[in-house]
């Protein structure tokens, strides 16, 4: 039987809270009225970013340092805070270090979200925002990208997002009480218009947006596009690129329809748009006034020429969709990079 405890609704425990994304959703969740509560091991975050959440919204959340993978932290934190859901971002996500390190992916993603969802459990806490991504599709069969669409992750970080949905549908199946959203992400890019959180990568970035944004400033000495030669419009990838400013806001909007309609969804969280890499990097010159010098390499392997989101479930399931534009995200992501030290 689970432990009774004390449920607030309001208070919501952000699992990786201080992470770009994790930050992003708690100044969300604290504009629309919730306590956000943030569980870190700030592995891959800087404990400067909770005073950097109570500059923007005037309120600091509690703070536990902690594994992913202690369940026994875990449980007291849900116990001592009377979490009333969870957001769960605590994951490795570089695609290519995965490559590498898969135990290491599979220890860290797969037993840290088995850890919580065993805390949970055990405290009759049963509602979850659970933070997947496009990865899961693989090379897509057709475009635009739908939820129904097969799962084929071409390396162990997408099959790691794979093995924890699976998670949440047997344990759906199981205890269909459960109140469950899955949300796949696109491309997460941009920063907080405030320029106090943003997308800090340790060493060299993983992602294309933030080393732009580093070679524009003079950080890095070159970008490296891998492939020029793809079926696309200018040869180089296509990605549906998403503010994660309105990324944040579909997971508000996700945990404000599981209070209402208990269930399971899996909903795709992207523009509809495809932008190619070359397109981004204009973008950036015009929102930065800076070169951005690049050199073409070869592809990559596991790379998409393309991919993009039917994003309209969301729509029509939560009320949400994405606002802002690629030159929105591209002025933020400059606006944070040239405010950093």
């Amino acid at each position: 039987m689970p432990d009774t405890i004390s449920h607030d609704p309001t208070r919501i425990l952000v699992t990786g809270g201080a992470g770009y994304i994790g930050s992003h959703c708690c100044v969300e969740l604290i504009n629309e009225g919730y306590q956000p509560v943030i569980l870190d091991d700030f592995s891959n975050a800087q404990p400067g970013v909770v005073d950097s959440i109570e500059t923007i919204t005037g309120k600091r959340p509690p703070v536990i340092a902690a594994d992913i993978r202690d369940r026994a932290a875990i449980a007291t934190a849900l116990s001592d805070q009377r979490i009333g859901a969870v957001m769960h971002f605590a994951a490795l996500k570089a695609v290519g270090e995965s490559v590498r390190l898969p135990l290491a992916y599979y220890d860290v993603n797969v037993s840290g979200t088995l850890a919580l969802l065993g805390a949970m459990q055990q405290h009759g806490l049963k509602t979850i925002v659970f933070s997947s991504s496009a990865t899961v599709y693989g090379i897509p069969d057709s475009l635009p990208v739908r939820e129904d669409a097969p799962r084929m992750a071409t390396n162990p970080y997408g099959r790691s997002k794979i093995i924890a949905e699976d998670f949440l549908t047997d344990l759906f199946a199981a205890e269909p009480d459960w109140q469950i959203a899955v949300l796949r992400y696109f491309n997460p890019v941009g920063a907080h218009q405030s320029g106090l959180i943003g997308e800090d990568p340790s060493g060299i970035p993983n992602n294309l947006m933030p080393f732009v944004a580093q070679v524009a400033s003079g950080k890095q000495p070159c970008l490296s596009i891998f492939g020029d030669d793809y079926p696309t419009r200018d040869g180089t990838g296509v990605r549906d690129f998403i503010h994660v400013v309105d990324l944040a806001k579909g997971h508000v909007a996700a945990i404000r329809h599981l209070e209402t309609a208990p269930g399971l969804m899996t909903l795709n969280l992207g523009t509809g748009t495809g932008y190619s890499v070359l397109e981004l990097i204009e973008a950036f010159i015009a929102a930065s006034g800076r070169e951005v010098p690049y050199r073409i390499e070869p592809r990559r392997q596991g790379d998409v020429a393309e991919i993009y989101a039917d994003p309209s479930l969301a729509g029509t399931r939560i009320g949400w969709q994405a606002t802002r534009t690629l030159e929105d995200m591209c002025r933020d992501t400059w606006n944070w990079q040239s405010r950093k030290p």
